[in-house]
């Protein structure tokens, strides 16, 4: 196992990187017709937390075996002070808000609760933990509140100052507070859309840094432009440093690189422009390189004959072998958005005008492969049941050699007359039919999706309702895989067992994705429903991961409780039913140079 480190002395010097310009908007929206009020910081009164009180509160009754030690121990618990609490940023007070109306009592526990998750290194926000579950042991995530941290902390500096410090010695005392790239997303865009910027900017650069360090898992060496899927804050208080330690995979289930880590990380760029007017941040020259890092992975040649990404299981939100392997919608949504994310942020240089100009023929050839071949309805169910096997030349009609008898019997009373969505994967002589959340709300918001697509799509969830969203939003995908298919798909994983966490799971994190799509479509009751649906649970069975049942009636089995992306994805869903202008930040208007195919399914029509 590699260890990706990057030291900072406490007191070093850095340079300034906080320099604002205000610029053009780096391309237009009209959202004059969802709203006419600009973004607004949201209202919430808080309480003083447990987490910002000082930690001298946690050493009452442990007094050092030596007095000598005394101001030894005050050094270091004034230190951690700094660094859980340090100096009652501006990031602990969410500006007052001159809002005319009374938020959901839900609003200020989520605030309250989000804000108790931020980690920072030297002083600075740079991210939130997965999760503050005080009633277990971590397993997966390996992070903890300050009070989870100080304890044993201050426990492991007791016996260092007892049989190291007269030695001259000094150790470094490792913090659980990882910082995931995927799960950061929703938490950086309630940031952005209450005004507090500053915590966004510093995950990019700090992400960007990591980017730079050498990755190897064992003996085999990473791309260049591999990012992070997340990173750890290690305090040494005895040298007066922190270090960040990254994992590129190699501590992950099944050691595999997170490949949308990259992609999130150009929308989140892209975002953070769109919001605060400010390009100089992604005209940084390390910026510019980190964006075309990343895109030289993606857009290099080899033995592919589509346009889309080759994927292991394991690369994305669904980090378990689940079957996802091959073409993942919900990778080719996040590559395509970010594609064109870049696009509007590179600089138009040599090196960044080439890139343009790549991405460009990649768009076009994208495009074009997931409307046509990943894309289902009735009118396209139907053409597949019928089709022949065995063709050859470019007169093929079943290009994949799909055999029919392989379309599973649910896909039959799942799809709606009117509707329709992008299956899951699509490889030579296989076709996943399967229902994937977060892919068909990306291809809607990066305009993948048609707007007769969109239209489609947001048609099937309200007739699959039930189905889709049932008492908790929303289902991961649809349908579950259970007895022999799940011990072949999933390998018996005992946390994928049927309609439980990626297997039919219903995650509250996804509420924001689906209040984008429904706003971006014109259905914010849809939006509406589904909030008032999650407001009358997630505070009461504080804020689990996920749901588990059919209809996700049931807290999930492993479910961690107080997960920040859940809170975070409901803070980002009200704010942006409340002031759809935020919509901008992650939504990309058609582009009119890619016309779609000329055959028009049955969906599309009225």
């Amino acid at each position: 196992m590699s260890a990706i480190a990057m030291d900072v002395p406490q007191n070093g010097s850095v340079k300034s990187l906080d320099t604002l310009c205000t610029v053009a908007e780096i391309e237009e929206f009209d959202f004059s017709r969802l709203s006419d009020r600009p973004p607004r910081p949201l209202n919430i009164e808080r309480k003083r937390s447990f987490d910002e009180r000082s930690l001298s509160e946690l050493s009452i009754g442990l007094s050092p075996r030596n007095s000598s030690r005394n101001a030894e121990y005050s050094r270091i618990l004034d230190h951690l002070e700094n660094i859980f609490s340090p100096g009652r940023r501006s990031g602990f007070n969410t500006p007052r808000s001159q809002n005319c109306f009374e938020p959901h009592p839900m609003v200020a526990d989520a605030w309250e609760a989000l804000r108790r998750t931020l980690v920072y290194f030297r002083g600075q926000p740079v991210g939130t933990i997965a999760a503050l579950d005080h009633s277990e042991e971590e397993l997966n995530y390996d992070q903890g509140t300050a009070s989870q941290i100080a304890g044993p902390l201050i426990g492991r500096l007791e016996l260092i100052m007892a049989h190291q410090l007269d030695a001259g010695q000094s150790r470094t005392a490792e913090s659980p507070n990882a910082v995931f790239v995927r799960d950061f997303v929703p938490s950086a865009l309630a940031f952005l859309m209450n005004g507090e910027p500053e915590i966004v900017k510093n995950f990019i650069l700090k992400t960007l840094r990591l980017q730079s360090w050498e990755k190897k898992i064992d003996r085999f060496k990473l791309g260049e432009g591999v990012m992070p899927a997340s990173f750890k804050v290690l305090h040494d208080p005895i040298r007066n440093t922190e270090t960040l330690i990254a994992d590129f995979g190699e501590s992950a289930i099944g050691r595999v690189a997170p490949v949308d880590s990259g992609f999130w990380w150009i929308i989140l760029l892209r975002a953070y422009t769109k919001s605060t007017g400010d390009s100089s941040l992604a005209e940084m020259p390390e910026c510019q390189r980190g964006m075309r890092l990343i895109l030289s992975l993606c857009l290099s040649e080899g033995f592919d004959t589509f346009p889309t990404l080759l994927c292991a299981d394991g690369c994305s939100m669904v980090d378990r072998r689940m079957g996802v392997y091959g073409y993942p919608i919900e990778i080719q949504a996040l590559f395509f958005m970010a594609l064109r994310c870049a696009s509007l942020l590179l600089k138009q240089d040599d090196e960044g005008k080439e890139f343009v100009e790549r991405i460009a023929v990649r768009l076009h050839a994208l495009s074009y492969h997931m409307r046509g071949y990943f894309w289902l309805d009735m009118k396209q169910l139907n053409d597949i049941y019928r089709y022949k096997t065995e063709e050859y030349s470019h007169t093929a009609v079943n290009k994949f050699n799909v055999m029919p008898d392989s379309l599973p019997d649910w896909v039959f009373d799942f799809m709606p007359t009117r509707g329709g969505y992008f299956i899951g994967n699509v490889s030579p002589a296989r076709m996943d039919f399967r229902w994937f959340c977060l892919g068909n709300c990306v291809a809607i918001l990066s305009s993948l999706a048609t707007p007769e697509q969109s239209a489609a799509i947001m048609d099937l969830i309200e007739s699959r309702w039930q189905e889709l969203v049932g008492e908790m939003p929303l289902k991961i995908c649809y349908p579950a895989i259970e007895s022999h298919e799940w011990r072949i798909v999933t390998g018996c994983d005992p946390k994928n067992t049927r309609w439980s966490y990626h297997n039919g799971g219903s995650w509250p994190v996804l509420l924001w994705l689906l209040t984008a799509a429904c706003i971006k479509t014109g259905r914010p009751q849809i939006a509406r429903r589904a909030i008032e649906l999650a407001e009358s649970r997630l505070l009461k069975d504080n804020w689990p991961e996920y749901y588990d049942g059919k209809l996700g009636l049931y807290i999930g089995k492993q479910a961690r409780k107080f997960q920040t992306w859940s809170i975070a994805g409901y803070l980002v869903a009200k704010m942006m039913l409340e002031d759809p202008s935020h919509l901008g930040m992650v939504s990309l208007e058609e582009d009119k140079q890619m016309k779609p195919l000329m055959k028009r399914s049955a969906s599309w029509t009225c």
